[in-house]
C-alpha cells in the first residue's frame, strides 16, 4: 500500500468520494417529511394573487374549514318586550359546495333597535365568514351581494341559533336579504331573501 502518508491520503480520498456520493444520492433513499399547518392567507395576499392562485387558495381554505368540527351556537333570544317581526326568510345553498339552511328573522325591538336572529341554522364552515344584510332581494352571486350591504359582524357559529344586532342608524327597509359571506375570498356561502312581514310592513 506504500508509505503511511500515501495510505492516509488514499483513505482520505475514499472518505471524500463516499461523502460526496452520499450527499448527491441520499435524496433518492431518504424521505423529507413536512407537516406544515395550513394557515389562511391574509386578505392583502389574496388581493395579489392571480385568478388561478386565488381559486386554488379558496378551494384549500374551504376544504380545511369544512374539515373542522362544527362551531355550534345555542343563543337564546333573551327577554325582549314584544319584539315585532319586520321580515323573515329561509337560507338556501349558494352552490353545490357552499350550502345553508334555517331561518333568518329581522325584529324591531321595543326600544326601536333592530336585531337579526338565525334559527335552526346551518351553513358550510369556511374561512372568515360574516353576516350581512344585503340590498339585493335575491343574491345568487358575489356581484349581487356587492351591490350594497351592511355587516353585522363575524359569524358566531356555523350551526345553531344566534342573534346579531343591527348597527344604530341603519334603515333596515333598504335591505332585502341576509347573506353568509366569506370576506377573505368574496364568496357567497348562503343567502336568505327576506319577505316583509304583512303585520309590520307599515312600521318597518
Amino acid at each position: 500500500m506504500g508509505s503511511p502518508i500515501a495510505k492516509a491520503a488514499w483513505i482520505a480520498a475514499v472518505v471524500i468520494v463516499a461523502a460526496a456520493g452520499w450527499f448527491f444520492a441520499s435524496p433518492l433513499f431518504i424521505d423529507k417529511v413536512v407537516d406544515e399547518a395550513f394557515e389562511f392567507p391574509a386578505r392583502a395576499e389574496v388581493d395579489r394573487m392571480s385568478a388561478s392562485e386565488r381559486q386554488t387558495a379558496m378551494d384549500r381554505s374551504t376544504e380545511a374549514a369544512a374539515a373542522m368540527p362544527d362551531k355550534v351556537m345555542d343563543e337564546p333570544m333573551g327577554l325582549l318586550e314584544t319584539p315585532a317581526v319586520i321580515a323573515r326568510g329561509s337560507f338556501r345553498d349558494a352552490d353545490a359546495v357552499h350550502r345553508g339552511a334555517g331561518a333568518a328573522t329581522l325584529y324591531r325591538l321595543a326600544d326601536d333597535r333592530h336585531l337579526l336572529r338565525l334559527e335552526n341554522f346551518r351553513v358550510t364552515n369556511g374561512p372568515k365568514l360574516v353576516v350581512y344584510l344585503a340590498v339585493h332581494p335575491d343574491p345568487q352571486s358575489a356581484a349581487d351581494v356587492l351591490e350594497g350591504f351592511v355587516s353585522l359582524g363575524e359569524l358566531k357559529g356555523n350551526v345553531g341559533s344566534q342573534n346579531y344586532a343591527v348597527p344604530d342608524g341603519i334603515d333596515v327597509s333598504g335591505y332585502r336579504s341576509t347573506v353568509i359571506w366569506c370576506e377573505l375570498f368574496d364568496v357567497l356561502f348562503s343567502s336568505a331573501p327576506l319577505a316583509i312581514s304583512p303585520v309590520d310592513s307599515a312600521g318597518a
